[in-house]
């Protein structure tokens, strides 16, 4: 009603500056709060998540590109097997040498005893189904953890011998849970739904 009033032209600029603040701001919103884009950087999740060459251990010619779920952690609880975005634990800084976050797969939650036998990950002395992990990236540690606190979770790439993880750095809190992967989007070639 009130552009008509106005003249033509700048009726026409007016209902287009308002259109592309409005998007604008609509992107924004929903890339802070509901899903947000990440570029895997590093050969820790390979064959899951494809980081590229020339940097060590990666497999492909171009870096997966994901969006992470902001929102479902706020309707539920994060669960093993999640692949998950999360802010690097201050450990986890110091020992991998870099900061901001990180994606890795949920193997261990709140209450549980997690333990490595030969590369091999045991729940509550429970062998885990683990068939994402390449059996030439598994590794050959034994070890046994502290019981997972609460609100904690332990956090393991899918390429065991080339992951900075709990293993190292310990446990991560639920609050430094940005939210689990949604979709991978590029490349073309491996677009995914997870």
């Amino acid at each position: 009603m009130l552009l008509r009033r106005l003249p033509r032209p700048l009726a026409v600029t007016i209902d287009w500056v308002v259109t592309i603040a409005a998007a604008t701001a609509f992107v924004l919103v929903f890339e802070a709060e509901v899903a947000k884009p990440y570029r895997i950087p590093s050969a820790s999740m390979e064959p899951t998540l494809h980081c590229a060459r020339p940097a060590t251990y990666c497999r492909a010619g171009v870096s997966d590109r994901i969006v992470a779920n902001r929102l479902a952690y706020r309707f539920r609880a994060p669960r093993r097997g999640d692949v998950v975005v999360f802010e690097t634990p201050a450990p986890a800084k110091r020992l991998c040498g870099q900061g901001g976050v990180y994606v890795k797969r949920i193997v261990g939650l709140p209450g549980e005893q997690i333990s490595e036998r030969q590369g091999f990950v045991f729940v509550d002395g429970h062998r885990l189904a683990e068939p994402y992990v390449d059996p030439a990236a598994r590794g050959i540690e034994t070890r046994t953890f502290a019981r997972v606190p609460p609100h904690q979770y332990v956090l393991l790439g899918d390429n065991r011998i080339h992951s900075c993880d709990s293993r190292a750095w310990g446990t991560v809190p639920r609050h430094d849970l940005i939210g689990p992967v949604l979709v991978r989007y590029w490349p073309p070639t491996r677009i995914s739904i997870r």
